[in-house]
């Protein structure tokens, strides 16, 4: 059995399933800790003995040594009688922790520190924002203070605010610094005397559009560091209020070249059909590495279809338009005007081609309208899935079934309580694309079946296919899967962490990466969203931070935010024009919104409806099929909706 030590935060041990291992007392605890801060080195036992007392006991050595032989029943317990411990390994009088660095989060937190010091921005943006994402709280955060463990302690606590500047810098660096002003002004507050800390938060306030909160922060951090600290000037602040009062251009950047799609300028050759196809071709390849690639990519692929219609060879529209099959996760499209185009072009295209068009070209065409018209309840758009579906089917085409059980996917949320349905369909997706080599529909499943396991309240199996997906994408070079399982993470720490404070910094780092993913359709709301859902689980009102942009998922969100600011007027006229939710990944969690927003409010009709809707979703956990946010079980809410004075 491999162990998973986790010391940022409590000090806690997880097997390969993610179950938790019982290391037993504090004592035994602080001496596990005290063998992970060695870093694998050799600890003698005299050295464990003054760490773990102040005045040591006669017995003490012999209380270690029992200590030890605890430990190794608890991390091996399938270990033979004596043999030698794996794990712990006696050296001469002194004993060392030989668990994998990968193993133990702190250690993986300084060396993916130490790798991405000189790698790119966008790789730093992201593996930082992943190590960032395991820390719980303070380390060792069960442990009395004592003299190994507080110099640790604060050399963790440094690495740790590094990590944060350093991943700071990199997202200012790719323009994408609006959504880390709340975190930025915690490490300011918090640490007045890292003039970094306040060039970044100012940076990053001027990204966000707020330049007058940008200048007052550097003349309050510059007054700051002068009363408290002597400091007369600090060039950093001088140099960024200069270049923000002329407007510096390398404040905001633009994408760099290398980010944008080479390949996707116009190809060389000279055929119509081979250039647009080519076109469509090279924008597939290219949408998986997300970011700008991903945008410029969707755009291109419209451009060729637009274009291609108008040759009049609804042949050529057709391939074209097919020759682009990426998997679809979500069900808000990116850019719903962009998507509708296409579709309209799809069906024109279907209706030119008439019966006679080949069944494997009609399915990919029927499979493109599923895909792209979503998150609606139009009948249509469902009957053009299961139309793609049984060609393919007839076909025996494993291509043409994959998409069309991904357009199946999208059009399954038309109505609610169909996670039975997603489950096989992402069980076929994994099987088909295994035999097939279609390594992207084999991701898509493994993310789907997240999603269906955290809807079902079934995190460890979640989990395990989130190791499957990212295994994928690391071969397969589709970064995009790291920000969607990262998000996964952050709701499963909101789902076991008493402090939402740990959950909201995850939650905020994730945001981070989804700024620069290329997927707004999934960004936009998605973080007051979460951070909304941390308020309603912990019993405190809406955040009303004016920084949030609620997107989408303002109208839901608008009573609560009307009560936390005392106007329950207010909160009353905007619950009673409340739209029904539309029908894609958030339809019960915005559902459970609603239904907090009825008892507080005591709105019987309201409450009505919110337990009519909820009621097919019973036994799952609300908001769990996006696999980023929680409401807790839905038999909770119904519950509680149930306790109203008045239902009807």
């Amino acid at each position: 059995m491999e162990i998973f030590v986790q010391v940022l935060g409590p000090i806690e041990v997880r097997d390969t399933e993610d179950r938790a291992v019982a290391v037993g007392s504090r004592r035994r605890r602080e001496l596990l800790g005290r063998l992970v801060a060695a870093g694998g080195r050799v600890v003698p036992l005299a050295v464990l003995v003054d760490d773990l007392w102040e005045d040591p006991p006669p017995t003490a050595a012999g209380t270690i040594r029992t200590f030890v032989a605890e430990l190794r029943r608890a991390l091996e317990p399938d270990r033979p009688p004596r043999t030698p411990s794996r794990v712990i390994e006696t050296v001469g009088t002194g004993y060392a922790l030989r668990v994998a660095r990968e193993h133990v989060d702190a250690h993986r937190f300084e060396d993916t520190l130490r790798a991405v010091r000189d790698r790119p921005g966008d790789q730093v943006a992201r593996a930082l924002g992943e190590a960032l994402s395991w820390w719980r709280g303070e380390p060792y955060a069960d442990l009395d203070a004592s003299a190994w463990l507080t110099p640790e302690r604060a050399r963790l606590a440094e690495l740790h605010r590094q990590a944060v500047e350093l991943r700071a810098r990199a997202v200012l660096d790719l323009g994408r610094g609006a959504s880390l002003v709340p975190e930025l002004e915690a490490l300011a507050t918090a640490h007045p005397w890292r003039e970094h800390a306040w060039v970044l938060l100012s940076h990053a306030l001027y990204q966000a559009g707020r330049q007058v909160d940008a200048l007052a922060s550097l003349r309050a951090a510059r007054a700051g560091l002068l009363d408290r600290f002597g400091l007369e000037s600090v060039d950093g602040l001088d140099h960024l209020e200069r270049d923000i009062l002329r407007h510096a251009a390398h404040l905001t950047p633009a994408p760099r070249d290398e980010d944008r799609l080479r390949l996707l300028t116009r190809t060389e050759a000279t055929g119509t059909y081979t250039r647009l196809r080519s076109m469509s071709t090279v924008a597939r390849a290219a949408a998986v590495t997300g970011g700008t690639n991903l945008v410029l990519a969707q755009e291109q692929r419209a451009a060729a279809a637009a274009e291609a219609e108008r040759t009049g060879d609804p042949g050529l529209t057709a391939r074209v338009i097919a020759a682009y099959d990426v998997p679809t996760i979500w069900t808000r499209a990116d850019d719903p005007g962009r998507s509708e185009a296409l579709v309209a072009i799809t069906r024109r295209t279907l209706h030119r081609l008439g019966p006679a068009a080949p069944p494997a070209l009609r399915a990919r065409l029927l499979a493109t309208i599923g895909l792209e018209h979503r998150g609606t309840r139009d009948r249509w758009a469902a009957e053009a899935a299961a139309e793609a579906e049984q060609l393919a089917r007839d076909l025996r085409d494993p291509h043409a079934l994959v998409l069309a059980l991904n357009a199946r996917f999208v059009q399954s949320f038309q109505q609610p309580g169909r996670t039975g349905e997603r489950d096989v369909i992402a069980g076929e997706l994994i099987d088909l694309s295994t035999r097939h080599d279609l390594p992207l529909f084999e991701i898509l499943g493994h993310l789907i079946k997240m999603q269906v396991c955290a809807a079902r309240g079934h995190t460890d199996t979640a989990r395990r296919h989130v190791v499957s997906a990212e295994r994928l994408a690391t071969v397969h070079e589709t970064p995009l899967v790291h920000v969607l399982t990262a998000a996964f993470r952050a709701m499963r720490l909101a789902e076991r962490s008493s402090d939402p404070a740990e959950a909201a910094h995850a939650y905020r780092t994730v945001a981070a990466d989804l700024a620069g993913a290329g997927m707004p359709g999934v960004e936009a709301g998605i973080l007051p969203l979460a951070l909304l859902s941390l308020s309603m689980r912990h019993g405190r009102p809406a955040p009303t931070d004016p920084a949030l942009d609620w997107g989408p998922y303002r109208p839901w969100a608008q009573p609560l935010l009307d009560l936390a600011r005392g106007d329950l007027a207010a909160a009353r006229r905007t619950a009673a024009v409340l739209p029904t939710p539309p029908a894609d990944h958030l339809y019960d969690a915005l559902w459970a919104v609603t239904a907090h927003t009825a008892i507080l409010l005591r709105d019987a009709p309201l409450a009505a409806r919110a337990h009519d809707a909820l009621s097919p979703l019973r036994g799952e956990i609300a908001g769990g099929t996006t696999g980023m946010i929680t409401f807790g079980p839905v038999n909770d809410i119904l519950s509680a909706l149930d306790q109203q004075p008045v239902r009807r």
